[in-house]
């Protein structure tokens, strides 16, 4: 991905988002200075999100070893390392709104994918000794065991990219009804779920009425009942939603239990899902050919 096509989106953005924000900035009719940064925004948010495809593993490695010395002539006025961490955080808010309008402008499909996504912030052993993001984060469990941190739940259409995410604590179902209404917002057509996202009738039936049909497997214990061979189809390729989960956590670095801050916290999951969006190739399936699968 081109350094300068970032760069461009993100000034583009960042022009639009101030001048609404100055435009709608309430004052207590107090004098306060605004001093200017050294860097402009974009500037910071471009290097944050390039951070992603830089392949280090610490941002401090990134932006000492790489930023400082190798990216000068791209940026003219960079801060020392503690300063831009600053900066970073202060943007924060500005990168979590970048990275979902990115989602918004995906086009749905009729064929979405849910799924949630465990971010670890510490062992679950030393959860009581975690101060960072005490009474924030929960303990939680996943099919592979117990974990101390949030969840990042994400929708995806056929072709791989995010319509929608939130984050909420570890212990948040998967089922919960008003972080499904939010996530599916403006997603219509069927959404394929593993058996997590089992509803029951009348949770069912008000996603129904939006125009969200859910479509999952059935548990051992519960009686079978008959689907289409469409429905059948796009739910084998229910694993494309967790091949998503994996270039978001091996090759972009969603998840690591090096956080010191919240707001850094929050800026670096943003930076990830809006660097994944700036990906040319991403997981996707492609429709049947048959014409009795397809349903959109």
């Amino acid at each position: 991905m081109p350094l300068v096509k970032i760069f461009c989106e993100v000034d583009d953005f960042c022009k639009d988002f101030f001048k609404q924000f100055k435009f709608n900035l309430l004052s207590n009719g107090h004098n306060v200075r605004k001093r200017s940064f050294k860097m402009s925004s974009s500037e910071i948010m471009t290097i944050v999100l390039w951070y992603p495809y830089s392949g280090y593993k610490t941002f401090k490695d990134y932006y000492e070893k790489h930023v400082l010395i190798y990216m000068q002539k791209d940026f003219h006025n960079l801060v020392s390392y503690n300063r831009f961490l600053e900066l970073k955080n202060s943007l924060a808010t500005v990168l979590l709104i970048f990275a979902q309008l990115r989602a918004k402008s995906a086009p749905c499909t009729g064929v979405s994918y849910i799924d949630s996504y465990p971010l670890e912030v510490g062992h679950v052993r030393r959860q009581s000794s975690h101060k960072t993001f005490k009474g924030l984060a929960a303990k939680g469990k996943t099919s592979v065991g117990w974990f101390y941190g949030f969840k990042l739940h994400v929708v995806i259409n056929q072709h791989g990219q995010i319509l929608s995410f939130c984050i909420t604590p570890g212990n948040k179902a998967d089922n919960n009804i008003g972080i499904l209404k939010k996530l599916t917002k403006l997603i219509t057509g069927k959404l394929y779920g593993d058996k997590g996202y089992i509803l029951n009738p009348f949770n069912f039936k008000s996603l129904y009425d939006k125009g969200v049909h859910v479509v999952t497997k059935i548990r051992k214990n519960m009686k079978n009942k008959l689907i289409s061979l469409a429905d059948k189809y796009y739910l084998k390729k229910r694993g494309l939603v967790e091949s998503v989960g994996a270039v978001l956590k091996e090759d972009l670095s969603l998840e690591h239990s090096r956080h010191r801050s919240l707001l850094g916290f929050l800026s670096h999951i943003a930076s990830v899902i809006a660097a994944y969006d700036f990906r040319i190739k991403k997981p996707g399936i492609s429709s049947p050919d048959t014409p009795e699968l397809k349903i959109c």
